[in-house]
């Protein structure tokens, strides 16, 4: 498997959707819960849901706007074992999410909510409204290495410079050559946390 050498913790950014937060398990629970559909992750093979599930866009569009308006409310939860990597992390360098979201506040309440004060309070985050561009962010920042499950992004993080990991999800597997990990163990194994406390 294709990897980075150990990435220092102040030089790494992650997207939100489907990296920090487990945004298709929330997806899959409210469609079945208020809609009585029934998805199941492997069958989420394409970033855009609607082209890959027999489900009316409609209803796409209303599960994924409940998350995208009021994720506490709707219990989007984080993905298994960040809220623990990520506070390791944060012991040693800043947090920094950057999301294709339009809107910073649901997503920054979120990020108050799951982490403690301590953690929260060392964190930045950027909602761009946009899934392009995220490259000018991340150079802006001075960081070289980002995390994300859309292969689009990372293939135009590639072509400027930008060092891209692939959260791999059943979306993407298989389709790229780009470091992947599959869980926040995985790019804990990565990142070399330094004995902070000196």
């Amino acid at each position: 498997m294709v990897r980075y050498k150990e990435i220092h913790p102040g030089s790494i950014v992650f997207d939100f959707d489907c990296v920090v937060a487990d945004t298709m398990e929330a997806f899959s629970r409210l469609a079945m819960a208020d809609y009585g559909i029934l998805v199941r992750s492997e069958d989420i093979t394409s970033f855009a849901v609607e082209q890959c599930l027999d489900v009316s866009p409609r209803i796409v569009e209303e599960i994924f706007s409940r998350l995208l308006l009021a994720p506490l409310e709707n219990n989007l939860k984080p993905m298994p074992h960040a809220v623990t990597v990520l506070t390791d992390i944060a012991a040693c360098a800043p947090l920094t999410f950057i999301t294709a979201r339009p809107d910073r506040e649901p997503v920054d309440r979120w990020l108050a909510h799951i982490f403690p004060a301590d953690v929260y309070a060392k964190s930045r985050l950027v909602a761009m409204g946009n899934h392009d561009g995220k490259a000018a962010y991340v150079r802006e920042l001075g960081l070289q290495y980002f995390v994300d499950d859309r292969l689009e992004t990372c293939v135009e993080l590639a072509e400027a410079g930008i060092s891209p990991i692939v959260f791999a999800h059943p979306w993407n597997r298989g389709r790229h050559s780009f470091p992947s990990i599959d869980s926040w163990l995985g790019i804990k194994q990565w990142i070399h946390l330094y004995d902070c406390s000196t």
